[in-house]
């Protein structure tokens, strides 16, 4: 599942209303994050993957993952030459992890933190 680009920050009261059909009766958006026209959302519940495919971009393919479905993750902070930061998550029954880049204005520790909170319960 590969997307190309870098992530940036989205305003999670806009991502709450714009995905609300996708989302489960009291499911929360706790970070949301726009990938060109890709969307990564952290609720309080799962990790939403809204891959928008084909020119127009009106086939959509969501993925939904568990965060009890998370093995383990893996974050790299931006550097001096390289400046975006890395997410890597591993899913059960999966070998290789899903990607993401995002760009130096999303705080990666933040990721890292929603998904700390909801992985290890």
């Amino acid at each position: 599942m590969a997307l190309f680009g870098n992530a940036h920050t989205i305003d999670t009261a806009t991502a709450q209303q714009e995905y609300a059909r996708l989302l489960g009766q009291g499911e929360r958006v706790n970070a949301a994050y726009l990938l060109i026209r890709d969307t990564i959302l952290l609720t309080d519940r799962r990790l939403l993957l809204v891959d928008k495919q084909g020119i127009t971009g009106k086939k959509v393919e969501y993925h939904s993952i568990p965060y009890r479905s998370i093995t383990h993750f893996a974050v790299e902070t931006a550097g001096t030459l390289d400046l975006d930061a890395e997410l890597k998550i591993w899913v059960s029954g999966t070998p290789m992890p899903i990607r993401k880049s995002f760009t130096k204005d999303v705080d990666i520790y933040e990721v890292q933190a929603i998904l700390t909170q909801f992985v290890a319960k």
